[in-house]
Parts: structure tokens; sequence; C-alpha cells
């Protein structure tokens, strides 16, 4: 799910799309997922709350992430994905 915002890489967890909580993009898939039909999905997601300070103008920020937070939650993602084939075979 979404990295933007996140700066804590240890706040990763593997789970179910519908045990997900305080991301927002987990949100909105979850909401896609329902209206094709699909209620199960594994995910890998943060916990941490997203920084969203507000600029000087007052308007949101573009989310943005540092460079260790989304390549650690690929490295996850890809050990899912091997324990997965191995169960497979």
């Amino acid at each position: 799910m979404g990295t933007g915002n996140k700066l804590d890489p240890t706040k990763f967890e593997v789970t179910d799309i519908s045990k997900t909580s305080v991301c927002p993009l987990a949100r909105v898939i979850r909401k896609e997922l329902r209206k094709r039909g699909i209620s199960h999905l594994k995910v890998v997601y943060s916990k941490e709350i997203p920084s969203q300070k507000n600029n000087e103008d007052g308007l949101k920020k573009i989310p943005s992430s540092i460079s260790f937070v989304p390549s650690t939650c690929g490295l996850i993602l890809a050990g899912e994905v091997i324990k997965d084939l191995i169960d497979f075979q």
C-alpha cells in the first residue's frame, strides 16, 4: 500500500487488505475491490500515521517518500512472493 509521508520502516505489516487501517491508499483499494467482488488480498502496509502537515499557503502537501521506506516495503513484498511460491509447489 502507500509509503508516502512515512518515515518508520519497522511499522510495515503483511496482512489481508480487510484488516488494514490508517493507510489512505488501502481504503481506496478496499472500496474498488469490493466493487469487483474481491474480499481478500495479501498486502504490505504501514501502521504509521502519515504526516499530513500543511505548507505555508495552508494547502496539503503532496505525499512524498524518503528513499529507504519504499525499498524496505519492496523487500518485504518480494520475500512474501517467494514464500508464497515455495508453498505453492
